[in-house]
């Protein structure tokens, strides 16, 4: 059976917080969550790289280690891994099958979400996984994901005013729906946090008595290598660093953090195993260069205010660029704060190609209107040698890539769904190009 044709009625419940029906839902499926050991991870950005560089050298460790994260990009599999390798379509589709027929009637329908979290612990139950690496879906606190009782380490990677649509309108606010999470005496990993953040995490976790771990950012030894202090007993463990971005020194350094906390209850988790790990780790659509009509692209999701500076920081370090214009090639969805992402991004001289996102993840989540980003562009950046809207993405590359020379710098960012759809659809086109 054709997983969308599961999962895809369920989109109609779109995002309803809570924790009755996940909770329901699993124990008509006899608890799967209660037989794993959970690493859980929370925040704004960088929870998905610290997810996969834990899952890769857990993995490189010789542990059967599941990984639970979202969205995907292309396909549904991808949420859902084992030992790093997605979870095939028809073990998929039978999870499905399996977790809605045992819906009652009585019951409140779940969401989506919570559908797909459901098969991720049954999945990891069936398989007898060692350890599962969970990324919290939204927020924390009510979130599908925050039914483990007893995590091994959970984490917080970071926090800033995004989804406060649901979660509260303070960063405050944010990190109180966040550090909901954290569970008595489970250690805490935490990430450098805004301050009213910061003290709003560390009040809970004084509260509940978790052990609070705060490491510094790796340092940077070359472009492509770092350098991590153990905060046991400052040995200082050097690796190779496969995402980039200056971010990825802070999430190495957070996910090394908590393999430090596995190795003092015992797990072995040797330095080879950690430098081997974290140099096989993969994390697609974040910082990820690619090529589109002969011409080099960046591929980022940068869908927030922090991954837009992020991103600008990642795009100003490279030497190609010295201060050359750059292609912005853009789609945003309408509850985004688009004057910040644009602020963070935008510089004089630069071109932009804006286009609508065809994927609408749940209902009433649309695509900006783009006469209205291409004004705001504007009156933020009126040196803009460039801006252009565009009925789809590849009509915008097309034009982005006619223009540039090969030295060029064309990104594309703004959604993930944005940059899934591009992957998505490239690699159909490979596909029919390789097929002929």
């Amino acid at each position: 059976m054709d997983i969308d044709s599961v999962i895809q009625p369920l989109q109609r419940f779109g995002v309803h917080l809570g924790l009755d029906r996940i909770i329901n839902l699993l124990a008509n499926l006899g608890n799967p969550h209660h037989q794993v050991s959970v690493i859980h991870v929370a925040g704004t950005n960088g929870k998905g790289s610290v997810c996969a560089y834990l899952s890769s050298v857990l993995t490189e460790s010789g542990y059967r280690t599941g990984r639970y994260t979202s969205p995907h990009l292309v396909d549904w599999t991808e949420r859902i891994c084992l030992n790093e390798q997605p979870i095939s379509s028809e073990e998929l589709s039978q999870l499905f099958q399996q977790v809605q027929g045992l819906i009652l009637p009585e019951d409140e329908p779940p969401t989506q979400f919570e559908v797909i979290t459901a098969a991720a612990w049954l999945y990891f139950a069936e398989q007898q996984v060692d350890v599962a690496v969970v990324e919290v879906g939204l927020g924390g606190r009510l979130d599908a994901t925050n039914v483990c009782l007893e995590p091994l380490v959970t984490i917080i990677t970071s926090i800033s005013r995004e989804h406060w649509q649901q979660l509260g309108p303070t960063v405050a606010d944010i990190a109180r729906e966040k550090a909901g999470i954290l569970k008595a005496g489970c250690p805490v990993v935490v990430g450098s946090l805004p301050p009213e953040a910061e003290k709003v995490v560390r009040s809970h976790a004084l509260e509940l008595k978790c052990p609070i771990f705060t490491p510094q950012p790796a340092r940077e030894i070359s472009r492509v290598w770092a350098e991590y202090e153990t905060l046991q007993n400052s040995k200082l463990i050097k690796y190779p660093l496969p995402l980039a971005g200056q971010i990825q020194l802070t999430n190495s350094a957070l996910a090394l953090a908590a393999l430090e906390i596995l190795q003092q209850k015992g797990w072995q988790i040797s330095e080879e195993a950690i430098i081997n790990g974290i140099a096989k780790t993969k994390w697609p659509g974040r910082m990820q260069w690619t090529t589109w009509n002969n011409h080099k692209l960046l591929l980022d999701g940068a869908h927030n205010t922090a991954a837009a500076q992020v991103l600008r920081q990642y795009v100003d370090s490279l030497d190609a660029v010295n201060h050359k214009p750059v292609n912005w090639v853009m789609g945003m969805f309408s509850d985004k704060d688009h004057t910040d992402i644009f602020t963070a991004l935008l510089r004089p001289g630069d071109r932009l190609y804006l286009v609508p996102i065809p994927v609408e993840p749940w209902p009433g989540r649309t695509s900006a209107n783009l006469q209205e980003l291409a004004n705001l562009a504007y009156s933020l950046c009126p040196e803009l040698s460039h801006r252009q809207i565009h009925p789809d993405l590849f009509t915008a590359l097309e034009a982005a890539t006619s223009t540039a020379t090969t030295d060029d710098l064309i990104v594309l960012c703004g959604s993930l769904y944005l940059v899934g759809d591009f992957l998505l659809r490239s690699k159909e086109v490979n596909r029919k190009k390789f097929i002929h």
